[in-house]
């Protein structure tokens, strides 16, 4: 059988080293050897001796996800071999987290992590009275975390006393030390007029990055119902 199809940008390639990796850039590759995290749904295929399960995130981790939609549904690949992951063909991109980082991440975005790191749903300040609350998923410790994105995405670096303004629809993440509020841009009569549909952005103060994607669209919504606020 011959076609291009089977050329090396294709194949699958016997891992080298255990941990994450890109097959490609829709496509994140971990090589086994113990367990790892990823989001309910995204496994798209396997080799080896690998048993999958959901994840128990503990009576405090579910009852947030209950009250808020946080969507990070998990499960745990255990075994030795290699597991493939993807969500709707979105683009995929490792993050390597070191000690003293901590990232706020659209819990949507998420695909697949590192057991070493730790995870917990928390309110985004400043926003609690805006739709009920928005909430993330904060990881801290060492390793990696793939994450997806509807497109290519823009990394904005944010300075002090220069804010940055995002579309809620559009954030996937953002170093957790930086300070959030809800920014209304239009006034009681422009709502009254219909709008230009951007009423409300988070606003980003301190020092740090804000990564966003060139869509306003659910990203990382997959066909298990995971995802959004």
């Amino acid at each position: 059988m011959r076609g291009d199809i089977f050329g090396s940008e294709n194949m699958a390639q016997a891992a080298q080293a255990p941990g994450m990796s890109l097959q490609h850039k829709k496509c994140v590759k971990y090589a086994v050897n113990g367990e790892v995290l990823a989001k309910q749904g995204a496994m798209i295929a396997y080799r080896g001796n690998i048993q999958i399960e959901t994840k128990s995130q503990g009576v405090g981790n579910f009852l947030k996800r209950q009250f808020t939609g946080e969507g990070l549904s998990l499960m745990v690949c255990r075994g030795q071999g290699e597991v493939w992951f993807a969500d709707l063909a979105h683009d995929c991109f490792i993050l390597d987290l070191e000690q003293g980082d901590a990232l706020s991440i659209n819990g949507r975005n998420v695909l697949v992590f590192d057991p070493s790191l730790q995870y917990d749903i928390k309110m985004v300040q400043g926003a609690g009275m805006f739709g009920g609350g928005l909430f993330n998923s904060v990881f801290t410790g060492q390793g990696k975390v793939a994450i997806t994105c509807d497109g290519q995405p823009i990394v904005i670096p944010v300075q002090p006393n220069y804010p940055v303004f995002v579309d809620t629809d559009a954030i996937i993440g953002w170093s957790a030390n930086l300070q959030t509020s809800i920014h209304r841009s239009q006034g009681l009569k422009s709502i009254l007029k219909g709008g230009s549909g951007e009423m409300f952005q988070i606003v980003f103060n301190g020092q740090g990055y804000v990564i966003i994607q060139p869509s306003e669209g659910y990203s990382g919504q997959s066909s298990t119902g995971t995802g959004g606020r």
